[in-house]
């Protein structure tokens, strides 16, 4: 029987815990490296710093077996994969950074016919790049390791399963790497396995999230223009989604998370003449954001005319999508924020957040019964079917209340 390889995890966060976890629940020894200590001690005592249904128990179990264990620094192995954030600075320009310090890390630990996976999303000709960088560091070993790039295509608090069975785009520096890549994925991944090459599985993962933010876009514009003309968005959208070749998406804050808010940026930049469509989407879910702000900031003047006092209200929902606690790139968020910047009575409601993860948020349920304005940003569950007062203020920018 071929024996398991092992297996360093660079970066133990939304998508890098969940990975190797599942990696480690099939048997093969696998050490998680993150720079956060106080998130190694988590993991290291079976336990998770992020929200995620079914992950906790995986995690508790794989560590208590002994296949998983969390440090600060890599090990030698016979697999590398690196999940590290690749956000975008603030001309749109993709940040690498965390991506070479991975590399940088792993480099002195590095022996030949090691095998390295970007999973992180990344601007096309990362992978190449990546490989230059380690010849650089370590020229002895060129044509000695392999590399290649897997995006992942998971739905937060879905993590886990779709890890296992979505299929995956699966591209090498070389053919020989693709086929590696493809071996190791197979102990884990029940899904196809496409094989390509890295140029190619780099744009795959870019493009499927330019075509989602396109897609909301659409829904957003949609909301803005039925608002205006005094239709019931919601109820059109699902008049509107019998037409058997139609599926239009449901409209939102914006857009947010670290995939879809971020990733068209990485075409964008660099192909500024020939992306008009994508710059179109981008900008349109950004105004729906600034457009919710100004509708929520209007309600609250009107309220003060109307009662000669400023109004109370609660922003339902922080995270960038419903029932998770990820607040990266949230139009939820921001949306808060400028509300306190407008010295509005703020009350921030996030029923996802751990303990200490943001300071000042109540309890739904108090913030109901406390404010005079309701603002659903997020469609969280526990938002679903609430029994609301009469006289409340109700504004609803997810859908949360349509049924």
């Amino acid at each position: 029987m071929q024996q398991k390889p092992s297996v360093v995890m660079m970066g133990l966060g939304y998508i890098g815990l969940p990975t190797a976890a599942l990696i480690a629940s099939k048997g093969l020894q696998v050490t998680g490296v993150d720079i956060s200590e106080e998130v190694v001690e988590i993991i290291n005592k079976g336990s998770i710093h992020i929200v995620e249904p079914d992950l906790e128990g995986l995690v508790h179990n794989v560590v208590k077996r002994g296949t998983l264990k969390a440090t600060t620094k890599p090990i030698t192995a016979d697999v590398y994969l690196i999940a590290v954030p690749t956000p975008f600075k603030e001309d749109k320009v993709p940040n690498l950074s965390y991506v070479q310090k991975a590399i940088e890390a792993i480099v002195p630990v590095l022996e030949k016919g090691a095998l390295i996976i970007l999973e992180s999303t990344s601007p096309i000709g990362t992978t190449e790049w990546m490989q230059k960088l380690v010849y650089e560091y370590r020229p002895e070993l060129k044509d000695n390791i392999y590399l290649a790039y897997c995006p992942e295509r998971v739905l937060p608090g879905n993590v886990i399963y779709e890890l296992k069975t979505n299929d995956r785009a699966i591209g090498g520096i070389n053919p020989e790497s693709t086929e590696k890549a493809i071996e190791f994925y197979r102990y884990f991944v029940t899904g196809t396995l496409y094989e390509t090459n890295a140029k190619t599985a780099e744009m795959v993962k870019i493009v499927e999230n330019a075509s989602r933010d396109n897609q909301i876009a659409f829904a957003n514009e949609l909301s803005i223009i039925c608002d205006k003309v005094g239709v019931n968005v919601w109820e059109m959208i699902e008049l509107a989604n019998k037409h058997p070749r139609v599926n239009i998406l449901q409209p939102g804050t914006g857009v947010g998370g670290h995939c879809i808010a971020v990733d068209p940026w990485f075409i964008i930049t660099n192909n500024p003449e020939e992306s008009k469509l994508m710059q179109a989407s981008r900008e349109r879910n950004l105004y729906k954001t600034e457009w919710v702000v100004e509708k929520i900031k209007n309600e609250a003047l009107a309220f003060e005319i109307r009662h000669k006092r400023k109004p109370i209200v609660a922003a339902m929902g922080l995270a960038f999508k419903p029932n998770i606690d990820d607040m990266r790139e949230s139009p939820a968020l921001y949306v808060a924020e400028q509300l306190k910047n407008a010295n509005i009575d703020l009350l921030e409601v996030e029923p996802n957040l751990n303990n200490g993860k943001r300071n000042g948020t109540i309890h739904y349920k108090d913030a109901i019964q406390k404010a005079d304005i309701i603002v659903f940003l997020v469609a969280h569950k526990v938002f679903k079917n609430l029994d609301i007062p009469k006289e409340k203020i109700v504004l609803d920018y997810c859908g949360v209340t349509k049924i």
